[in-house]
């Protein structure tokens, strides 16, 4: 039975990218990324990076010292309980200036080529698997591939698709994200056996002409046989004699529309967590509530003053005058957070 398999990209997908690193020591792994990598292992799938590396084209870092970046990777990995079962990368470029590596290749993304090697290497079922990553280039490699496609959102710069690039299946805003997408797939997918597809009719009858007298007697005057229920293959029903002349009515099966609602509920989800993730911070907004909070503190204190047996009204005017103020205040910084 062939494998299924999580392709993803490195840099701003499992690892920060402060540009090309070409020292172990910038590798740092991205918040929630081993917990999220362990979850697609669990789920049965071959864990396997693949990565345009044309710094080393660009004489900006050498191989060997690649090698020590994945290493460092692994380790990382490692400690918190995950390991890749492997890493692929390209470091041709058609522009780099090392002669070396100064010519175009099949592995280099946009193409598929790392995808099919590891397809033939490891025996992944691509159709399958998936491809994450977060630009044009791993989808549009996905794609060409056979996989199912998964775009993250750019934490650098924003992600717009080329001209005439095939669109992403699903967007994400993490590698949280795409554990549960990956998981709402694969329930989706698990249908009970009782169900037929929406393509295919519960039961179809084979019709036939009535034969006429004549053809009768031409056939030596015999009767033709009861026509035959044609089964799915996905029922099973006890063996029956078929009675002449008896019709059963065609029935087809209903559209399923699980599917439809759940990937409706996803999309809302993924906006309220799109909203709540990326909110900007509004110094106005806390200086209103502070201020707010202030009010309620001099109303308390007036209030204090008035029952005191001194009466005290010089205070409590003093208090209710610092309330109004702030509470204008408050009033004003809410009105500047409102008209951004």
């Amino acid at each position: 039975m062939a494998n299924k398999a999580i392709f993803l990209d490195r840099d701003n997908t499992i690892i920060e990218d402060p540009g090309y690193i070409n020292n172990p020591d910038q590798v740092k792994l991205l918040e929630g990324a081993p917990e999220a990598l362990n979850s697609l292992k669990a789920l049965g799938y071959k864990l396997v990076v693949v990565s345009n590396q044309s710094g080393v084209a660009r004489g900006i870092v050498t191989e060997e010292v690649l090698g020590q970046i994945h290493k460092r990777l692994e380790q990382l990995l490692a400690e918190k309980g995950v390991s890749l079962d492997r890493i692929y990368y390209c470091p041709y470029h058609i522009d780099g200036v090392i002669p070396k590596y100064r010519k175009d290749s099949d592995w280099r993304k946009p193409n598929p080529g790392m995808l099919l090697a590891a397809s033939r290497d490891m025996d992944i079922d691509l159709k399958e698997s998936w491809m994450v990553g977060d630009t044009t280039n791993d989808i549009e490699a996905g794609a060409k591939a056979g996989c199912r496609t998964i775009m993250l959102a750019g934490r650098t710069h924003e992600q717009k698709l080329q001209p005439g690039a095939p669109a992403p299946d699903y967007r994400a805003v993490n590698l949280k994200e795409v554990v549960n997408i990956i998981k709402m797939k694969a329930r989706l997918v698990q249908k009970p056996a009782s169900v037929l597809p929406a393509e295919q009719p519960a039961q179809a009858i084979e019709e036939k002409p009535p034969v006429l007298p004549d053809e009768r007697a031409s056939r030596g005057g015999q009767e033709p046989a009861p026509q035959q229920q044609v089964m799915s293959q996905q029922q099973v029903v006890p063996s029956q004699q078929a009675e002449p002349e008896q019709t059963i009515p065609f029935q087809p099966a209903e559209q399923p529309t699980t599917e439809r609602l759940l990937s409706n509920i996803l999309d809302q989800i993924k906006k309220m967590q799109r909203h709540n993730m990326f909110g900007e911070f509004s110094v106005t907004q806390l200086i209103a509530g502070i201020a707010q909070g202030l009010v309620f503190l001099c109303l308390l204190a007036s209030i204090w003053f008035l029952m005191s047996p001194t009466k005290q009204f010089n205070q409590v005017l003093i208090s209710i005058g610092f309330a109004i103020l702030l509470q204008l205040m408050a009033l004003t910084f809410y009105v500047m957070r409102g008209s951004r």
